[in-house]
């Protein structure tokens, strides 16, 4: 599915999540105006709603009444594709392995 293929709020909601994936948005910083970003996108403030509506429910932005939205910290988990979640998990295994090893060769002993 292209880009054209796409609702007008779902590719804010694409945007969106492509920022926080490439780090240009990151944890707690704050999304533009609804009317910002109706003007930014080229669309009606009710489409901008319906993205950042769409943005909450998958975890990616929070909003506080009269504040603005904002992106969650576990905004990247969110986003994040289904092979770069596999490798985070591998990751954290590898790393509690290692540990593990460590000490079992200080001899200390402990069993986890």
């Amino acid at each position: 599915m292209t880009a054209e293929d796409l609702q007008p709020y779902q590719r804010i909601v694409q945007d969106v999540k492509d920022q926080v994936r490439l780090g240009r948005l990151q944890s707690n910083d704050k999304l533009p105006s609804t009317r910002e970003l109706a003007d930014h996108y080229g669309v009606a403030p009710g489409t901008v709603q319906r993205a950042l509506a769409d943005l909450r429910t998958e975890g990616v932005v929070y909003s506080h009444q009269g504040r603005g939205s904002f992106i969650r910290e576990s905004a990247l988990d969110a986003v994040a594709d289904p092979t770069s979640q596999a490798i985070k998990r591998l990751e954290e295994k590898v790393a509690d392995l290692s540990e593990r090893l460590e000490r079992l060769e200080a001899g200390d002993g402990t069993r986890s």
